[in-house]
């Protein structure tokens, strides 16, 4: 053997040894997951144990914004890196036909740096129900993945307990129709019936393949729920009797300083749901979360099952958040801090769990994870690498968030700022953190409210320039 083809072998060898010294990434996703359904998050009443001890052991993000409050732009803008903004990625595009073809996404990205990259299920947009009902791609990114399954679900056909627990009138522009609509189903029949059950039994699956692959994997693993229609086994309903349900307090007048445009007419009125609709979408809402908990914990069992835990980096998200009722809101597109905070979990091996205050966006998953896992940066996204605060909780990346729905918020530490053109809310968020008065009108706070809008103005334009330049 001559010392030439020597040297390529051990240069060979050393390549694949390196790659399996990488950290794999499993990011998990939930679809219209609010932070204050889960217990980590101070939920007192709905059952999140798998995602609790997650928390524990990695660190918990307190600040985490989306940057868009409804999917399509949501994912397109976490799984590229760019601000929707910047992309024009809107409604149900996966976000390709904006950045251009020579743009790689995040998945994409590690597939291109040695990683096996995988999907299941909802990682950029899918119509719920229509694309699960079918098993069909939807807004897919076929160039992001070495391989790709969908979970095709019965959703509302399934066999068991439907109502219908809200009216939608007509007039309501928004959150019309079946997909926007509070279904609910207490299902017959166990997990494996639904598609987030077959997702989880696909990632367990999947995870037992990989745990002899010579190379690192990077697994999306998305799931549907709590999306509505609200359908789930009926075991998750249990816990969840109509008389336990508390829903949130409700303030006289405090709808009254809501500009009324189409997110912020999302409410129990124009829904016309009772307060018995109201508790039961509540309860279906928990129930499905529940759900989504239970398939969780049964991935991570794999995981450890299959000897990866410990070189495995774990991510646990939402695509944005979800109005339950607070200021008479329901559902998404608003930019309150319901709608618009994530909960977001990341957790790496060796690392303290910590709990972070710190402000950060979904964009920052990208640059973040691929520093951790030793891979360049690319120069062209929009996000920001926060791994430092993996280390020191206190350290901050960032002055305020940003995300967009029916308007644009401007997320300050101190101040929440919502535009919309023409009019807006205010809020100081040390002294009223639910968001219960508006001061955008008082004249104490006119100093702030243009500093803030400058802000936010500088904050657009750099944007636009840094998607000009890229």
């Amino acid at each position: 053997m001559t010392s030439r083809l020597v040297t390529i072998i051990l240069m060979l060898s050393a390549a694949a040894l390196n790659a399996r010294e990488r950290y794999n990434v499993l990011f998990i996703i939930s679809d219209d997951l609010t932070a204050t359904a889960l217990g980590c998050y101070g939920n007192k009443l709905c059952q999140t144990p798998n995602i609790d001890r997650l928390a524990t052991e990695g660190t918990r993000f307190t600040r985490a914004y989306c940057q868009a409050t409804f999917c399509g732009p949501s994912r397109a803008s976490l799984m590229f890196g760019y601000y929707p903004y910047a992309s024009k990625a809107t409604g149900y595009t996966s976000g390709r036909k904006e950045v251009g073809v020579d743009k790689d996404s995040w998945a994409q990205h590690f597939k291109k740096n040695g990683y096996h990259s995988a999907r299941i299920s909802k990682i950029f947009h899918m119509g719920v129900p229509p694309d699960i009902t079918k098993g069909s791609d939807g807004a897919d990114d076929p160039e992001s993945w070495n391989e790709a399954y969908n979970s095709k679900g019965p959703e509302t056909k399934v066999t068991g307990l439907a109502k219908q627990l809200s009216n939608n009138p007509g007039g309501l522009k928004e959150g019309t129709g079946s997909s926007q609509s509070f279904n609910v189903v207490e299902a017959e029949g166990d997990d494996l019936v639904h598609s987030d059950g077959k997702t989880a039994q696909k990632a367990v699956e999947l995870l037992h393949k990989y745990k002899d692959m010579e190379k690192p994997f990077f697994l999306a693993v998305g799931f549907v729920r709590p999306h509505v229609p609200l359908v789930a086994p009926k075991k998750y309903f249990a816990p969840y009797p109509v008389g336990k349900i508390v829903l949130p307090t409700k303030i006289p007048g405090d709808q009254d300083d809501i500009p009324q445009n189409s997110a912020n007419k999302r409410t129990t009125a124009n829904y016309q749901m009772d307060l018995n609709q109201q508790k039961g979408t509540l309860r279906a809402y928990y129930a499905s979360v529940s759900f989504v908990d239970e398939l969780v914990g049964k991935i991570l069992t794999a995981l450890e099952a299959t000897g990866q835990r410990d070189n495995t980096i774990v991510i646990f998200t939402s695509d944005h958040g979800y109005h339950l009722g607070e200021h008479d809101l329901w559902q998404k597109v608003s930019i309150h801090e319901e709608s618009a905070k994530v909960p977001l979990i990341i957790c790496v091996p060796g690392k303290k769990p910590a709990v972070c205050n710190s402000l950060t966006e979904l964009i920052d998953l990208y640059p973040t994870v691929s520093k951790l896992c030793g891979l360049k940066i690319p120069g062209n996204i929009q996000g920001k690498d926060i791994s430092t605060m993996l280390d020191d909780p206190t350290f901050k990346v960032r002055k305020a968030a940003l995300s967009s729905g029916k308007g644009r918020l401007l997320r300050t530490e101190k101040w929440a700022y919502l535009d919309y053109g023409k009019t807006g809310e205010l809020y100081d968020m040390e002294k009223d953190p639910k968001q219960y008065t508006n001061l955008i009108k008082d004249p104490k706070y006119a100093m702030i409210l243009n500093q803030l809008k400058d802000q936010l103005k500088s904050k657009l334009n750099s944007i636009d320039q840094n998607d000009l330049d890229r």
